[in-house]
């Protein structure tokens, strides 16, 4: 009885890494490329690893569109299972766009740097 409870006890321990591993590749399934700054990219398909999953760009604008709340019953999902909906999906957003908006004052910064003076 006793081996029997270890046994459930190790392959319930188990499933729930693979549920958590698989859980946690489809929140890190929104990809972003700083070469391709007004989009997202997301897997259209259910991934089975990095390295084989399919991905569509998408506009950054329809990441989080709903900002975390209820999806309208009508909407056709941009991504498989919603992913680009998801709390992970937001916290991405405002983290792109927090980088995107330094990235612009950096390049004001050094615009203004080699502008010529032209005071008299």
């Amino acid at each position: 009885m006793g081996n029997v409870r270890l046994s459930s006890a190790v392959l319930l321990l188990i499933c729930a890494v693979v549920v958590v591993k698989a859980g946690d590749m489809m929140r890190k399934s929104i990809v972003y490329d700083k070469n391709t700054p007004d989009l997202f990219y997301c897997p259209q398909h259910k991934p089975t690893g990095f390295e084989k999953m399919i991905v569509r760009a998408k506009p950054l604008s329809r990441l989080c569109q709903f900002a975390g709340g209820p999806i309208p019953e009508d909407y056709k999902s941009d991504c498989y299972n919603d992913v680009d909906e998801t709390e992970y999906a937001c916290k991405e957003k405002y983290r792109i766009m927090k980088r995107l908006k330094e990235l612009e004052a950096e390049k004001v910064i050094s615009n203004d740097d080699i502008s010529p003076d032209l005071s008299p």
